[in-house]
Protein backbone atom coordinates (compact mmCIF):
# COMPACT_ATOMS: atom_id res chain seq x y z
CA UNK A 1 0.00 0.00 0.00
CA UNK A 2 1.39 3.41 -0.96
CA UNK A 3 2.34 5.77 1.84
CA UNK A 4 1.11 9.31 1.27
CA UNK A 5 2.51 12.55 2.64
CA UNK A 6 -0.75 12.85 4.54
CA UNK A 7 0.13 9.60 6.35
CA UNK A 8 3.33 10.99 7.86
CA UNK A 9 3.43 11.99 11.49
CA UNK A 10 4.53 15.58 12.02
CA UNK A 11 6.81 17.37 12.00
CA UNK A 12 8.37 15.50 9.08
CA UNK A 13 10.83 16.67 6.43
CA UNK A 14 10.10 15.70 2.84
CA UNK A 15 12.08 16.17 -0.37
CA UNK A 16 10.27 16.86 -3.60
CA UNK A 17 12.09 14.34 -5.79
CA UNK A 18 11.38 15.98 -9.17
CA UNK A 19 12.96 19.23 -7.94
CA UNK A 20 15.92 17.45 -6.39
CA UNK A 21 16.58 15.46 -9.55
CA UNK A 22 16.34 18.58 -11.70
CA UNK A 23 18.72 20.51 -9.45
CA UNK A 24 21.28 17.70 -9.64
CA UNK A 25 20.95 17.35 -13.41
CA UNK A 26 21.13 21.10 -14.00
CA UNK A 27 24.38 21.51 -12.06
CA UNK A 28 25.97 18.48 -13.71
CA UNK A 29 25.07 19.82 -17.16
CA UNK A 30 26.25 23.34 -16.29
CA UNK A 31 29.67 22.19 -15.09
CA UNK A 32 30.02 20.00 -18.16
CA UNK A 33 29.22 23.02 -20.33
CA UNK A 34 31.80 25.09 -18.44
CA UNK A 35 34.28 22.22 -18.75
CA UNK A 36 35.10 22.25 -15.06
CA UNK A 37 34.88 19.13 -12.88
CA UNK A 38 32.26 19.24 -10.13
CA UNK A 39 32.98 18.06 -6.61
CA UNK A 40 29.69 17.79 -4.72
CA UNK A 41 29.65 19.05 -1.13
CA UNK A 42 27.53 16.68 0.94
CA UNK A 43 27.20 18.91 4.02
CA UNK A 44 23.97 20.11 2.41
CA UNK A 45 22.19 16.76 2.62
CA UNK A 46 24.46 14.34 4.57
CA UNK A 47 22.80 11.42 2.77
CA UNK A 48 24.97 8.79 0.99
CA UNK A 49 22.25 7.93 -1.53
CA UNK A 50 22.09 11.53 -2.75
CA UNK A 51 25.88 11.64 -2.95
CA UNK A 52 25.79 8.55 -5.15
CA UNK A 53 23.22 10.29 -7.36
CA UNK A 54 25.58 13.25 -7.75
CA UNK A 55 28.50 11.01 -8.68
CA UNK A 56 26.37 9.05 -11.14
CA UNK A 57 25.62 12.35 -12.88
CA UNK A 58 29.32 13.09 -13.30
CA UNK A 59 30.72 14.55 -10.08
CA UNK A 60 34.38 13.54 -9.71
CA UNK A 61 33.90 12.98 -6.00
CA UNK A 62 32.53 14.68 -2.93
CA UNK A 63 33.47 17.16 -0.22
CA UNK A 64 32.96 16.48 3.47
CA UNK A 65 33.50 19.24 5.99
CA UNK A 66 34.17 16.91 8.90
CA UNK A 67 35.80 13.50 9.38
CA UNK A 68 32.55 12.09 10.75
CA UNK A 69 30.81 12.87 7.47
CA UNK A 70 33.66 11.25 5.52
CA UNK A 71 33.46 8.11 7.65
CA UNK A 72 29.78 7.74 6.78
CA UNK A 73 30.41 8.31 3.07
CA UNK A 74 33.36 5.89 2.86
CA UNK A 75 31.25 3.25 4.62
CA UNK A 76 28.67 3.81 1.86
CA UNK A 77 31.24 3.05 -0.83
CA UNK A 78 32.35 6.53 -1.92
CA UNK A 79 36.03 6.51 -2.81
CA UNK A 80 37.06 10.09 -3.68
CA UNK A 81 36.66 12.66 -0.92
CA UNK A 82 38.13 16.09 -0.22
CA UNK A 83 38.00 17.39 3.34
CA UNK A 84 38.62 21.15 3.06
CA UNK A 85 39.24 21.47 6.77
CA UNK A 86 42.27 21.47 9.08
CA UNK A 87 42.61 18.08 10.82
CA UNK A 88 44.16 18.74 14.22
CA UNK A 89 44.95 16.34 17.08
CA UNK A 90 46.09 12.73 17.35
CA UNK A 91 42.59 11.29 17.69
CA UNK A 92 41.43 12.89 14.46
CA UNK A 93 44.59 11.98 12.57
CA UNK A 94 44.18 8.33 13.58
CA UNK A 95 40.66 8.39 12.16
CA UNK A 96 41.90 10.13 9.01
CA UNK A 97 44.54 7.45 8.43
CA UNK A 98 41.96 4.70 8.78
CA UNK A 99 40.02 6.39 5.98
CA UNK A 100 43.13 6.87 3.83
CA UNK A 101 43.58 3.09 3.85
CA UNK A 102 40.12 2.66 2.32
CA UNK A 103 39.65 5.57 -0.09
CA UNK A 104 41.32 8.57 -1.71
CA UNK A 105 41.06 11.20 0.99
CA UNK A 106 42.59 14.61 0.31
CA UNK A 107 42.71 17.18 3.08
CA UNK A 108 43.30 20.92 3.20
CA UNK A 109 45.59 22.61 5.69
CA UNK A 110 47.16 26.02 6.22
CA UNK A 111 49.99 25.55 8.69
CA UNK A 112 53.19 23.60 9.23
CA UNK A 113 51.95 22.58 12.69
CA UNK A 114 48.90 20.84 11.22
CA UNK A 115 51.01 19.24 8.50
CA UNK A 116 53.57 17.83 10.94
CA UNK A 117 50.84 16.30 13.08
CA UNK A 118 49.50 14.39 10.09
CA UNK A 119 52.86 13.56 8.52
CA UNK A 120 54.39 12.04 11.65
CA UNK A 121 51.52 9.63 12.22
CA UNK A 122 51.23 8.80 8.51
CA UNK A 123 54.95 8.04 8.33
CA UNK A 124 54.61 5.65 11.28
CA UNK A 125 52.05 3.69 9.28
CA UNK A 126 53.90 3.96 5.95
CA UNK A 127 51.05 5.99 4.45
CA UNK A 128 50.92 9.09 2.28
CA UNK A 129 48.11 11.56 2.80
CA UNK A 130 47.24 13.83 -0.17
CA UNK A 131 47.16 17.45 1.00
CA UNK A 132 46.35 20.86 -0.47
CA UNK A 133 47.01 24.32 0.92
CA UNK A 134 44.09 26.59 1.66
CA UNK A 135 44.48 30.20 0.55
CA UNK A 136 42.66 33.08 2.22
CA UNK A 137 41.71 35.12 -0.82
CA UNK A 138 39.19 37.31 0.96
CA UNK A 139 36.94 34.90 2.84
CA UNK A 140 38.75 35.72 6.11
CA UNK A 141 38.32 32.23 7.49
CA UNK A 142 41.21 29.73 7.29
CA UNK A 143 44.06 29.97 4.81
CA UNK A 144 47.55 31.33 4.24
CA UNK A 145 47.63 35.06 3.76
CA UNK A 146 49.82 35.48 0.68
CA UNK A 147 51.23 33.59 -2.33
CA UNK A 148 54.66 33.82 -0.74
CA UNK A 149 53.36 32.17 2.44
CA UNK A 150 51.82 29.43 0.29
CA UNK A 151 55.19 28.83 -1.38
CA UNK A 152 57.02 28.57 1.93
CA UNK A 153 54.50 26.07 3.25
CA UNK A 154 54.49 24.04 0.01
CA UNK A 155 58.29 23.76 0.14
CA UNK A 156 57.97 22.19 3.58
CA UNK A 157 55.11 19.87 2.61
CA UNK A 158 56.88 18.33 -0.39
CA UNK A 159 59.75 17.33 1.89
CA UNK A 160 57.59 15.69 4.56
CA UNK A 161 57.42 11.90 4.45
CA UNK A 162 53.80 10.89 4.98
CA UNK A 163 52.36 13.67 2.83
CA UNK A 164 51.71 13.98 -0.90
CA UNK A 165 51.35 17.62 -1.92
CA UNK A 166 48.59 18.02 -4.51
CA UNK A 167 47.73 21.70 -4.86
CA UNK A 168 45.74 24.61 -3.49
CA UNK A 169 42.18 25.65 -2.72
CA UNK A 170 40.13 28.75 -1.97
CA UNK A 171 36.63 29.61 -0.81
CA UNK A 172 34.58 31.29 -2.01
CA UNK A 173 35.58 31.62 -5.65
CA UNK A 174 35.82 35.35 -6.38
CA UNK A 175 37.11 37.22 -9.41
CA UNK A 176 39.15 39.33 -7.01
CA UNK A 177 41.00 36.15 -5.99
CA UNK A 178 42.49 35.58 -9.44
CA UNK A 179 45.74 37.55 -8.86
CA UNK A 180 46.35 35.66 -5.59
CA UNK A 181 45.80 32.29 -7.28
CA UNK A 182 47.79 33.20 -10.38
CA UNK A 183 50.79 34.40 -8.37
CA UNK A 184 50.67 31.30 -6.16
CA UNK A 185 50.65 29.03 -9.21
CA UNK A 186 53.53 30.99 -10.76
CA UNK A 187 55.64 30.72 -7.60
CA UNK A 188 55.02 27.01 -7.14
CA UNK A 189 55.73 26.17 -10.77
CA UNK A 190 58.89 28.27 -10.77
CA UNK A 191 60.02 26.28 -7.76
CA UNK A 192 59.34 22.99 -9.55
CA UNK A 193 56.40 22.07 -7.32
CA UNK A 194 53.66 20.33 -9.31
CA UNK A 195 50.01 21.35 -8.97
CA UNK A 196 47.40 18.67 -9.58
CA UNK A 197 44.48 20.47 -7.91
CA UNK A 198 43.33 24.08 -7.89
CA UNK A 199 40.00 23.89 -6.09
CA UNK A 200 37.40 26.66 -5.97
CA UNK A 201 33.97 26.61 -4.46
CA UNK A 202 30.52 27.97 -3.84
CA UNK A 203 27.14 27.24 -5.43
CA UNK A 204 26.52 29.81 -8.14
CA UNK A 205 30.25 30.52 -8.50
CA UNK A 206 31.16 27.68 -10.88
CA UNK A 207 31.85 30.01 -13.82
CA UNK A 208 34.07 32.12 -11.58
CA UNK A 209 35.97 29.01 -10.49
CA UNK A 210 36.62 28.33 -14.17
CA UNK A 211 37.55 31.94 -14.92
CA UNK A 212 40.15 32.19 -12.14
CA UNK A 213 41.90 29.01 -13.22
CA UNK A 214 40.49 26.33 -10.93
CA UNK A 215 40.66 22.69 -11.97
CA UNK A 216 37.54 21.78 -9.97
CA UNK A 217 34.63 23.54 -8.30
CA UNK A 218 32.96 22.58 -5.03
CA UNK A 219 29.20 23.13 -4.84
CA UNK A 220 26.70 21.79 -2.35
CA UNK A 221 23.61 23.89 -1.62
CA UNK A 222 22.44 23.63 -5.24
CA UNK A 223 21.02 20.21 -4.41
CA UNK A 224 18.34 21.74 -2.20
CA UNK A 225 18.21 25.35 -3.42
CA UNK A 226 18.87 25.20 -7.16
CA UNK A 227 21.51 26.84 -9.32
CA UNK A 228 21.13 30.37 -7.94
CA UNK A 229 22.71 31.21 -4.63
CA UNK A 230 19.90 31.64 -2.12
CA UNK A 231 19.95 35.08 -0.54
CA UNK A 232 17.56 35.04 2.38
CA UNK A 233 16.25 38.51 1.49
CA UNK A 234 16.62 39.02 -2.28
CA UNK A 235 16.14 35.37 -3.28
CA UNK A 236 14.20 33.78 -0.43
CA UNK A 237 13.07 30.14 -0.27
CA UNK A 238 10.61 29.30 -3.04
CA UNK A 239 8.68 26.21 -4.17
CA UNK A 240 10.22 26.15 -7.66
CA UNK A 241 13.88 25.46 -6.87
CA UNK A 242 13.75 24.50 -3.18
CA UNK A 243 13.53 20.79 -2.42
CA UNK A 244 12.63 20.49 1.26
CA UNK A 245 9.32 21.02 3.01
CA UNK A 246 8.65 20.56 6.70
CA UNK A 247 5.16 19.13 7.14
CA UNK A 248 3.64 20.56 10.32
CA UNK A 249 0.31 20.33 12.08
CA UNK A 250 -1.70 23.24 13.46
CA UNK A 251 -1.97 22.48 17.18
CA UNK A 252 -3.61 25.71 18.39
CA UNK A 253 -5.63 28.65 17.05
CA UNK A 254 -5.50 30.97 20.06
CA UNK A 255 -6.59 34.11 18.18
CA UNK A 256 -8.12 34.82 14.76
CA UNK A 257 -4.78 36.22 13.59
CA UNK A 258 -2.41 33.63 15.06
CA UNK A 259 -1.97 29.89 14.78
CA UNK A 260 0.63 27.63 16.38
CA UNK A 261 2.29 24.72 14.58
CA UNK A 262 4.14 21.75 16.03
CA UNK A 263 7.57 22.78 14.74
CA UNK A 264 9.84 25.28 16.45
CA UNK A 265 13.55 25.93 16.74
CA UNK A 266 14.36 22.26 17.26
CA UNK A 267 12.56 21.44 14.03
CA UNK A 268 13.64 24.29 11.78
CA UNK A 269 16.98 25.55 13.15
CA UNK A 270 15.74 28.90 11.94
CA UNK A 271 17.08 32.30 12.73
CA UNK A 272 16.29 35.91 11.77
CA UNK A 273 15.51 37.55 9.41
CA UNK A 274 11.87 36.62 9.51
CA UNK A 275 9.66 35.13 8.18
CA UNK A 276 11.39 31.88 9.08
CA UNK A 277 10.11 29.96 6.09
CA UNK A 278 7.78 29.92 3.10
CA UNK A 279 4.37 28.35 3.71
CA UNK A 280 3.47 26.63 0.45
CA UNK A 281 -0.30 26.41 0.95
CA UNK A 282 -0.63 30.12 1.73
CA UNK A 283 2.43 32.39 1.34
CA UNK A 284 0.47 35.15 3.09
CA UNK A 285 0.86 33.18 6.31
CA UNK A 286 4.11 34.22 8.01
CA UNK A 287 6.08 32.40 10.70
CA UNK A 288 7.06 35.47 12.68
CA UNK A 289 8.54 33.80 15.77
CA UNK A 290 9.57 30.44 17.15
CA UNK A 291 9.73 28.90 20.58
CA UNK A 292 11.75 25.75 21.13
CA UNK A 293 8.88 23.49 20.00
CA UNK A 294 6.26 25.96 18.72
CA UNK A 295 6.04 27.88 15.47
CA UNK A 296 4.14 31.18 15.76
CA UNK A 297 2.30 31.98 12.53
CA UNK A 298 0.64 35.27 11.64
CA UNK A 299 -2.43 34.49 9.51
CA UNK A 300 -3.93 37.98 9.50
CA UNK A 301 -3.22 38.32 5.78
CA UNK A 302 -4.87 35.03 4.85
CA UNK A 303 -8.37 34.55 3.47
CA UNK A 304 -8.58 30.91 4.53
CA UNK A 305 -9.34 29.99 8.10
CA UNK A 306 -6.98 27.51 9.73
CA UNK A 307 -8.25 25.04 12.28
CA UNK A 308 -6.61 22.65 14.72
CA UNK A 309 -5.48 19.55 12.85
CA UNK A 310 -4.76 21.31 9.54
CA UNK A 311 -1.38 20.52 7.99
CA UNK A 312 0.93 22.99 6.30
CA UNK A 313 4.17 22.62 4.29
CA UNK A 314 6.99 24.99 5.15
CA UNK A 315 10.16 25.53 3.13
CA UNK A 316 12.67 26.30 5.88
CA UNK A 317 14.82 29.38 5.73
CA UNK A 318 17.99 27.26 5.83
CA UNK A 319 17.29 23.83 4.41
CA UNK A 320 20.56 22.09 5.29
CA UNK A 321 20.58 23.31 8.90
CA UNK A 322 17.00 22.14 9.24
CA UNK A 323 17.69 18.66 7.86
CA UNK A 324 20.64 18.23 10.23
CA UNK A 325 18.09 18.07 13.07
CA UNK A 326 16.18 15.14 11.59
CA UNK A 327 16.82 11.40 11.34
CA UNK A 328 14.80 10.76 8.19
CA UNK A 329 14.13 12.45 4.87
CA UNK A 330 11.08 11.28 2.95
CA UNK A 331 11.48 11.43 -0.81
CA UNK A 332 8.12 12.33 -2.34
CA UNK A 333 6.71 12.30 -5.85
CA UNK A 334 3.15 13.44 -6.60
CA UNK A 335 2.19 13.27 -2.95
CA UNK A 336 3.42 9.67 -2.51
CA UNK A 337 6.42 8.67 -0.39
CA UNK A 338 8.77 6.95 -2.82
CA UNK A 339 11.87 6.53 -0.63
CA UNK A 340 12.91 7.03 2.97
CA UNK A 341 16.53 8.06 3.50
CA UNK A 342 18.44 8.02 6.76
CA UNK A 343 20.23 11.34 7.26
CA UNK A 344 23.25 9.20 8.02
CA UNK A 345 25.82 11.96 8.58
CA UNK A 346 23.62 14.26 10.66
CA UNK A 347 25.29 15.59 13.76
CA UNK A 348 28.75 14.46 12.58
CA UNK A 349 30.60 17.55 13.77
CA UNK A 350 33.73 15.77 15.00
Amino acid sequence: MDMLVSDLDTPAVIAELPILEKNLRDMAAYCKELDIPLRAHIKTHKIPEIAHMQIALGAIGICCQKLGEAEVMVAAGIKNILIPYNIVGRQKVERLLRLVKRATITIALDSEVTAIGIAEQAKEEALEVPVIIELDTGGHRCGVQSPEEALLLARKLVKMPGLSFQGIMTYPSRLEAEPFLRRTVELLKADGIPLNIISGGGTGLEAISKAIGCTETRSGSYAFEGMKRINRTTNPPNPITCVLRVICTVVSTPTPNRIIIDGGMKTFASYPPTPYGYIVEDPNAKIYAMSVEHGHVDVSGCTRKFKVGDRISVIPLHQEMCLNLHDKLYGVRNGKVEVVWDVAARGKVQ
